[in-house]
Order: C-alpha cells, then sequence, then structure tokens
C-alpha cells in the first residue's frame, strides 16, 4: 500500500503517567483511538487479535470496535483520539498493535508531545504532525522490510553523487554536470534514478533540508541566512521546499524545537 499521510481531525490527546490500571477492562469508543506506549506495558484485544504492548509499540483501535485491556505493568503512554478516512477502517492495516523500530526518533516524538498541553491552534497542529510522523514511521519501516531497495552499481553514478555532495550547498547546475558526464539531463536523471532510486534534484534537496533542520534547531539566523548556507537563492524559496518536502513552515519546526 503506497503510503499517504492520512486527513486526520484530532480530537483529544491525554497524557497519562504511570497509571496502574484501567477504569474498565472493556471498552469501544466512537472514533479512532490510539494507545502510544512509552512505559509499562499493558494486555489488549482489539477483535481476533490479542497480545502485548510496551515501549515501542502503538495500539491502534477503530471506531465502534470493543476494545479490551489490562495493565500489566504500571503504564506510560498517550491516549488519543482522531476522525480518520473512511477508507482506514477497511484496512488491516491500520488496526491492533503497530511497532516502532527507530525508537531515538520514537522518543523525540514523545517528548514534544508531552510538552504540548494546549489545544490552541498552532499546537494542536503540532499534534498533528506528531500523531501523522507516528504513522509514517510504522509504514516506512514496513516498505523497508517488505520490499528492500534495488540498487545497481554504476560507477559513473557513484562519481556523480559525490560531486554532488561535496557541491551540495553552492551554485550547483544540473545541466553542467550531466554535459560533464557526456549525457543529456534525462540521460543523468534517469540512470541516477536507477541507482539510488531518487532524481539527481530528490538528493540535492535531501541534503540541503537536512542542514536547513539543522540550523534551524540550533541557530537563531534569519531564513535568508540559512537559506544562502544551504544553497537556495532565498529565505522564500527555501520557505516553499521546506514546507513542501518537511510538511509545515520552517518557523513552525524551529519553535517545536526550541521547546
Amino acid at each position: 500500500m503506497t503510503y499517504r499521510d492520512p486527513a486526520l481531525k484530532l480530537l483529544s490527546h491525554v497524557y497519562w503517567h504511570q497509571k496502574k490500571e484501567f477504569m474498565f477492562e472493556r471498552d469501544d469508543y466512537p472514533c479512532w483511538t490510539l494507545f502510544a506506549v512509552e512505559e509499562g506495558s499493558f494486555f489488549y484485544e482489539i477483535r481476533t487479535e490479542q497480545g502485548e504492548a510496551r515501549f515501542g509499540d502503538l495500539v491502534l483501535c477503530p471506531p465502534r470496535t470493543v476494545y479490551r485491556r489490562k495493565t500489566i505493568e504500571p503504564l506510560t503512554f498517550h491516549f488519543i483520539q482522531f476522525i480518520g478516512e473512511p477508507h482506514m477502517e477497511q484496512e488491516a492495516t491500520w488496526t491492533g498493535k503497530l511497532s516502532v523500530q527507530d525508537l531515538p526518533r520514537l522518543t523525540s516524538s514523545y517528548r514534544y508531545l508531552r510538552t504540548l498541553q494546549g489545544w490552541d491552534e498552532e499546537s494542536t497542529q503540532h499534534k498533528l504532525h506528531l500523531v501523522n510522523d507516528l504513522f509514517r514511521m510504522v509504514q516506512m519501516e514496513r516498505m523497508i522490510q517488505e520490499s528492500p531497495p534495488e540498487t545497481i552499481m554504476d560507477e559513473q553514478m557513484d562519481q556523480a553523487r559525490s560531486f554532488l555532495t561535496d557541491h551540495a550547498y553552492g551554485n550547483l547546475s544540473m545541466l553542467n554536470l550531466a554535459q560533464q558526464l557526456d549525457l543529456t539531463p534525462v540521460q543523468f536523471t534517469r540512470r541516477f534514478r536507477k541507482a539510488f532510486a531518487q532524481t539527481p534534484t530528490e538528493f540535492i534537496n535531501e541534503l540541503r533540508l537536512t542542514r536547513a533542520r539543522h540550523l534551524l534547531e540550533s541557530t537563531t539566523f534569519t531564513l535568508d541566512v540559512i537559506a544562502s548556507q544551504c544553497g537556495y537563492e532565498n529565505g522564500f524559496y527555501l520557505s516553499r521546499v521546506f514546507t513542501s518536502k518537511i510538511g509545515m513552515a520552517p518557523s513552525i519546526y524551529r519553535s517545536m524545537h526550541r521547546v
């Protein structure tokens, strides 16, 4: 299944710390309900699936579905409710235990969720981004497991990638690079994509946006200054690319990393 961020409407987010037991061992909710575990463990049963969930696990229950649960160890978790898209109820991949392997990133997401206690428009937008990111982590890891990307050895493209890495943050002409390789721009793009599963432009943007994120997190530089250090013409163009690729404006990203 090709992943896209579902259009969620966040209804509730409650952070529970060291909860010893649930008030009810059986419940059913009118909306999607997610238990995102930070510490401890609990037993769950949703439809025909049952098991134990702990840190690294997200347990997702569809609307109007019996949800049985019982704490095993005192439970610290995020209780999140939302309205999802209709297609989600038809897909088994959106039910039961979803596991995340990237625990450092998961820990970071939980830390940000804990700090977002308000329900003003900006806080809600931050929370929604983080919830979407939890699902994105699950799906990306599944895709990598099920379909490892195939890379084809191409020494000339290895050299091209090294050149792009060395010159990513300066004035860079893909046309000139293609000509140096004695290729047309179309041939260059096709061969690069075949070798690395992404276009040269996508590769460059990945490098540049990684640097932009680091500068947003660790400096007070203006967007124009950051753009100049990342190879973009100006702050306006950087903002457009950043928002398109990262899913939020640079100002919002910076505020999330300065909590």
